[in-house]
């Protein structure tokens, strides 16, 4: 008749022993860097000047995700004072295509550097659910009220434009192309959030230099329930907008073809009279 003793179970290591790493462990294995994105219009950047008119360490790591690692940063000088009495993509629009042009006429012709390539700009604004155009707070008590009324008020919407300028191979007036877009993403923040959360946080400083007074890529991720939209839109620059524009404007930059089709059209037509 079969026993019914259970075999003897070894005892558990102790804590001491499962805390004694394993002799001589395999080195991890290094991944390799995925390559770059080899897009058409992407290529016909390499050996170019690309400008990012905006010293946003955001935006410029956002566009190294697509491979433009190599930029140069040039703040635009436009005094961003355009009226806030319109419609916040309208208002971003205009400010963001004031700093691309504003940058243009500075590098258009750098002796020493050549022109640009390319010159990337952009803008972001905060419009509370009253429409009502947030930029950056302009003291911690400001700071306070703009949370606040972010946290009270309902969803809010934070609002991108980017906007690409090429010089034309032609230089036919206005000497340059020009390609823009913007795009809206919703936000909610956590109606629970609590004013001493809110204090804490405008104390970090993070959120001081920023559209709206808070960083959804940092911190601020704490004080968001849910977005409906593009993040990185709410970052700062909407990539995947941005990449087609590039691909766009690209594809106007070498007009050389297109203006002489265009005169030995109208030359056959001025013999034909």
């Amino acid at each position: 008749m079969p026993s019914s003793e259970k075999p003897p179970l070894d005892d558990p290591p102790s804590y001491e022993a499962a805390s004694i790493p394993a002799q001589n462990p395999p080195p991890p294995r290094r991944l390799a860097r995925p390559p770059p994105l080899e897009l058409p219009a992407l290529l016909l950047l390499k050996g170019k000047r690309v400008v990012l008119a905006s010293q946003s360490p955001r935006r410029k790591q956002l566009l190294a995700q697509i491979g433009l690692t190599n930029l140069e940063i040039i703040p635009s000088s436009f005094e961003e004072n355009l009226p806030k009495d319109v419609a916040p993509f309208e208002y971003v629009m205009s400010t963001a295509t004031q700093k691309a042009l504003s940058v243009y006429r500075q590098e258009i012709d750098n002796e020493e550097k050549g022109e640009p390539g390319l010159i990337i700009a952009a803008d972001t604004v905060v419009a509370g659910n009253a429409g009502e155009i947030l930029e950056k707070p302009r003291s911690e008590a400001h700071h306070v009220a703009m949370l606040k009324s972010l946290r009270d008020g309902g969803p809010h919407r934070v609002y991108t434009a980017v906007v690409c300028v090429t010089p034309l191979e032609s230089a036919r007036d206005p000497g340059y192309a020009l390609e823009r877009a913007w795009e809206e993403t919703v936000v909610k923040f956590d109606s629970g959030i609590s004013d001493e959360l809110l204090l804490a946080y405008v104390r970090t400083r993070e959120g001081a230099d920023k559209a709206g007074g808070y960083g959804i890529q940092g911190t601020g991720a704490v004080l968001v329930e849910r977005i409906e939209g593009s993040f990185d839109n709410v970052v700062g620059l909407p990539l995947r907008t941005t990449l087609k524009l590039i691909e766009k404007v690209m594809a106007k930059a070498d007009d050389d073809d297109l203006l002489n089709g265009e005169v030995l059209e109208q030359d056959e037509e001025d013999e034909d009279e």
